[in-house]
């Protein structure tokens, strides 16, 4: 869940920053001020001191340059104008998706069970007679836990009167649906790519804003700014839900940036759902008993990965981004296209698309829109393609693909939805293969559906608000 916080004002502020010096042309003299520009002497210190606060901001910056943050001597050795230098001349490739800031990945114990001074040394000392592990002890009255004996059962939690023993664990860790991140032995955590599938889950959770991802954004405003260069932005259906302003307002903002033209991903989700709906119709007559989406990356990403046993009932229709992308490659095939959206995964679905050059957030559309000065609610109508319809924006929300192709098929299927891959649903689609609990299952990553994405401006319950009331508009 998406919930405002002074880490992510402080990612947005960067980007908002890098941004506005690209326009100015001054991103190589001007980004070695923005550490001390944010973390002057003045304020009062987030870390321990402001040289950490300023040091933190430095390799959040090397990262929206699109470098790879690493744990060695290296990153100390170049200043943050040959990063930038560096970034403009196409030096900044790398494979990683997600990095960990090293610097402010630090504070974070291990998982661990821990006694409070809610303690009352009861004499029924159910908390240690308990354990399976023997782990509790007491000492002058009070239990304490021994961090080398506990298994983090939890045993002891539950059976406290007075609630005195809390669980602490590290927030991005515990988000991980596929316990893809872990405690290095430095005390750093470390993101397997084996397992990962790019949900975004530990970026949200994590309080110290340590856990960034790739930014294209250096790529985005150079092909902007190129004359000989066109390039159209491809528009994420949950756009609607980042602003309080018509469809049509939001792409004329966006254009206003200096794409070259805008397109509805929604158009995509036309071919989507036309090609979904013939193809469930398929599978079921020729003898298969249930199908289910593939237009979410990180659900894919999770079957591959963690549940081969689902592949052969996952569609293989393709994703609106990429019929949105392939309509725009074909009309004209040297036309540079840039997916926006609130997914994170869509950057690794992209690195598999050829017809999708670049992947923006939310959150960078938001940058380019306070430093180009583009107000939303200033902005004209842009005209709407005449061939979307209102299942396909609905592709937004929790259920909207369900309800694009129940109107393709009719209601003659058992259908259903499952948003947010937790322990929960991650068990019950797996059981799906064996009794499976409709015969066309839609499934989201994320809870709410995609307006709920990691990348995304708004919170969920405003998100839905501004969508319900785009959607009417």
């Amino acid at each position: 869940m998406l919930y405002d916080n002074y880490a992510m004002l402080t990612k947005r502020e960067l980007l908002i920053r890098i941004v506005k010096l690209l326009k100015e042309g001054n991103l190589v003299d001007g980004v070695k001020y923005i550490p001390v520009e944010m973390r002057p002497r003045d304020d009062k210190n987030i870390s321990c001191c402001v040289h950490k606060d300023r040091y933190i901001i430095r390799h959040k910056i090397i990262s929206i340059l699109g470098f790879d943050i690493k744990n060695d001597e290296d990153i100390d050795l170049m200043s943050l104008s040959d990063y930038a230098q560096r970034s403009l001349d196409n030096k900044n490739t790398k494979e990683d998706i997600l990095s960990v800031v090293h610097e402010s990945c630090n504070a974070c114990m291990k998982s661990q069970y821990f006694i409070t001074n809610m303690c009352r040394g009861c004499e029924g000392r159910p908390c240690m007679m308990n354990c399976p592990k023997s782990a509790i002890s007491f000492k002058g009255g009070k239990a304490c836990i021994s961090q080398d004996d506990c298994v983090s059962c939890g045993l002891c939690a539950q059976v406290c009167p007075y609630h005195a023993i809390v669980y602490t664990p590290v927030p991005c860790e515990e988000a991980c649906p596929v316990k893809a991140i872990s405690k290095q032995p430095d005390g750093t955590e470390h993101i397997d790519k084996s397992k990962c599938i790019y949900c975004g889950k530990c970026m949200q959770a994590c309080p110290y804003g340590a856990i960034m991802e790739r930014s294209k954004i250096i790529d985005v405003h150079k092909a902007l700014t190129d004359p000989n260069k066109k390039i159209t932005a491809i528009v994420a259906p949950a756009i609607n839900g980042q602003f309080d302003a018509t469809p049509g307002q939001i792409l004329a903002a966006i254009k206003k940036i200096g794409f070259d033209d805008v397109v509805e991903v929604a158009l995509g989700a036309e071919d989507t759902s036309r090609n979904e709906a013939a193809e469930l119709v398929e599978r079921l007559e020729s003898g298969q008993p249930f199908m289910t989406t593939s237009c979410c990356p990180a659900y894919v990403g999770w079957v591959d990965k963690h549940a081969p046993a689902l592949k052969p009932f996952v569609s293989h229709t393709y994703s609106p981004m990429v019929y949105a992308a392939k309509r725009v490659k074909a009309k004209d095939p040297n036309m540079e296209v840039v997916f926006i959206g609130p997914c994170l995964a869509k950057r690794n679905e992209a690195d598999f698309v050829p017809e999708v050059d670049y992947v923006m957030s939310f959150e960078e559309l938001g940058a380019f829109m306070i430093a180009y000065d583009v107000d939303v609610n200033s902005c004209g109508e842009q005209e709407l393609d005449a061939e979307v319809t209102k299942f396909s924006r609905g592709y937004a929300m929790a259920g909207g693909v369900r309800n694009a192709i129940v109107n393709a098929v009719g209601d003659g299927y058992k259908t259903m939805n499952i948003e947010g891959l937790d322990k929960k649903n991650a068990a019950l689609l797996k059981a799906m293969v064996n009794r499976p609990a409709a015969q066309f299952i839609e499934v989201m990553a994320c809870e709410g559906g995609c307006v709920n994405g990691p990348c995304s401006l708004a919170p969920l319950t405003l998100a839905k608000r501004q969508m319900k009331k785009a959607m009417e508009r």
